[in-house]
């Protein structure tokens, strides 16, 4: 290895919790269709995961439902001690070759579609038109939905100390519930929980504090916060209110600043195309605004369109940690290769010969196979050769040591 890629593979501490992760790498919480219909782990997540234990040095799961009023199909479950048994299981694969693994904390609010075709309604800050819930009617959230939605997260937490993660990361972005709290566009509520920008801030806020006291338990249990830095960039969940202004950057880093004060470990900017992108007009990134506002209070973690080291070193400049997903699918040794001084050798494209290695979920693949999918993965016309290639699924056994890599 060279010293051109040194700062990528240096360890960083997190202040708040003092653990330490072996690089400046992280797998991004993804979409990637691994969860079984009950929301349990199965074999098809324990070989997702178990494939890409090497990927990077904090490994993160995609959002996984702390309440059965927020779900999505083939998510995972934390809202019941009889997932515990898989997430152990989950835990000890993940963490197998010394990296880090914490559970992303998730509540979609109104894309909650398992919820919608179980009970017939999303829950929402404030009543929203179908128009904006894909035609499903949205219920309001009562004093007594709120505080039991705070509570879930917290119980969501101790589960996940139990199951042997080393943290969470509350997902806080990309038009979920507490996103949909913070925003002026989906947050009409006069009351305590809406209104103000201070009172906008107050649920996510709360969940934080929540998620801190069910961590008390364990010390050394790393606490992040994923959130989208500006509501106007460009979305799709926004489609529907384009002509309405969202919560402004200066708002988000106002937000960011109260993160930062309560003392959690890091703060996640989810970007939608490239990890240097910023405001219409700024001479400065996202993540280096970011950078400016919280200092050294808290390590932030930038994320989106890295696919090569390259790219991941210069991504640091506008980061502490890089999150690098959908490379992460096609090469699942990303840091490793680094390490090990393999850098040509990193995949960037989805080849035959590598489609049986990738242990892509069957529906993953059928969302990155869709005409026009938001989802796909550089180098499309590649993706048909997974059609071609299904095998087998060979279990991956968990790791014997289960203190291998931990800080506990």
């Amino acid at each position: 290895m060279t010293n051109k890629y040194q700062k990528l593979l240096t360890p960083l501490t997190f202040q708040r919790s003092g653990v330490t992760i072996p690089a400046r790498t992280a797998l991004s919480p993804m979409l990637s269709l691994y969860g079984e219909k009950d929301g349990t782990v199965g074999q098809t997540a324990l070989n997702y995961f178990g494939t890409r234990s090497k990927a990077q040095g904090l490994l993160i799961t995609g959002a996984s439902y702390v309440s059965e009023y927020g779900f999505y199909d083939n998510e995972l479950g934390l809202n019941d001690d009889k997932f515990l048994p898989g997430l152990t299981k989950l835990a000890q694969i993940m963490k197998k070759d010394g990296n880090k693994a914490i559970v992303q904390l998730h509540h979609a609010g109104k894309q909650a579609s398992g919820t919608a075709a179980k009970y017939g309604f999303v829950q929402v800050p404030s009543k929203l038109p179908t128009t904006d819930s894909d035609g499903v009617p949205t219920k309001e959230m009562s004093e007594e939905d709120i505080e039991n939605v705070i509570n879930d997260f917290a119980s969501a937490t101790k589960r996940v100390i139990k199951a042997g993660f080393d943290g969470v990361e509350i997902h806080g972005a990309n038009w979920y519930l507490l996103h949909e709290f913070f925003s002026p566009l989906y947050n009409q509520r006069t009351d305590n929980w809406g209104g103000s920008l201070e009172k906008r801030m107050r649920f996510p806020l709360a969940v934080v504090k929540a998620v801190k006291k069910a961590a008390e338990i364990k010390p050394d249990f790393i606490i992040g916060f994923r959130m989208t830095p500006e509501e106007n960039m460009p979305s799709r969940m926004t489609a529907n209110l384009a002509t309405t202004k969202g919560y402004s950057v200066e708002d988000g880093l106002k937000l960011a600043n109260k993160l930062a004060d309560l003392g959690i470990d890091y703060i996640h900017y989810s970007l939608f195309s490239k990890y240097d992108v910023g405001p219409e007009g700024s001479s400065q990134s996202y993540g280096q605004m970011l950078k400016e506002a919280v200092g050294d209070r808290v390590t932030t973690i930038i994320s989106s369109g890295v696919h090569t080291a390259d790219d991941a070193l210069d991504a640091l400049n506008h980061g502490d940690i890089i999150a690098i997903g959908r490379e992460s699918l096609v090469e699942p040794e990303f840091t490793e290769k680094i390490k090990t001084g393999n850098v040509e050798q990193i995949r960037t494209e989805i080849t035959r010969e590598s489609a049986q290695s990738l242990a892509f979920p069957d529906a993953l693949v059928d969302l990155l196979l869709m005409k026009d999918t938001p989802f796909l993965v550089e180098g499309r016309e590649n993706l048909t050769v997974l059609k071609d290639n299904k095998t087998e699924e060979k279990p991956v056994e968990p790791a014997t040591d289960t203190t291998s890599g931990a800080s506990n």
